[in-house]
């Protein structure tokens, strides 16, 4: 009788050993998928707010981003001059627009379509991201002041591009700017800082 009644707390010593085992693997795995839950949202959180990826539509932006290139975008910095920013679908307009940053609020925008110029505030700017000499004229009446909260706009296609010199799109509210321009990551030959 002791010598079965050993081997049954053996068997049950041996059996609760097992069970420890198996808790202690399941409770790894189950670590292991908290860890990737919060890693996936986080991801999640960032491409929502922080960051997005973001593709090009048209030529308008010829030389710097081509039709169909993928570029990182970043929604937390503030636009400042000569930034690529993409603009919200929801403006007038009705399309995402990628275009430069050529002036804030108060600055004075002027062009002189004869010599392909653009002025902000009096100075002519240097523009080396551009395909040619702004020749292009549209339905803005210059020079323009620009409102306040508002960008003015312009692709680097110049005479190809729809931008803050038509009426139908004009300076453009700040709070519709998606985000900064950043890093090219689309075609792979081509990643790389946007300048």
């Amino acid at each position: 009788m002791a010598f079965s009644l050993f081997s049954y707390f053996r068997g049950v010593m041996s059996l609760g050993t097992t069970f420890q085992k198996r808790y202690r693997r399941n409770k790894e795995t189950l670590e292991w998928y908290d860890a990737l839950a919060v890693a996936v949202a986080v991801i999640a959180l960032v491409f929502t707010f922080v960051v997005r990826i973001v593709q090009v539509d048209g030529s308008s932006m010829v030389p710097t981003l081509a039709d169909g290139e993928r570029v990182v975008i970043a929604s937390f910095l503030q636009p400042d001059y000569g930034d690529v920013v993409v603009i919200d679908g929801y403006i007038p307009y009705g399309k995402p627009l990628v275009k430069r940053v050529i002036g804030k609020a108060g600055d004075i925008i002027d062009i002189d379509f004869d010599a392909g110029i653009v002025y902000r505030n009096g100075e002519a700017l240097d523009e080396p991201y551009t395909a040619e000499p702004t020749w292009m004229y549209e339905s803005v009446s210059f020079p323009i002041t620009v409102p306040d909260g508002c960008l003015f706009i312009m692709g680097d296609n110049r005479n190809n591009s729809r931008d803050s010199r038509d009426t139908e799109i004009g300076c453009v509210d700040t709070r519709d700017v998606l985000g900064v321009a950043l890093w090219r990551v689309l075609p792979f030959s081509k990643m790389g800082a946007i300048e």
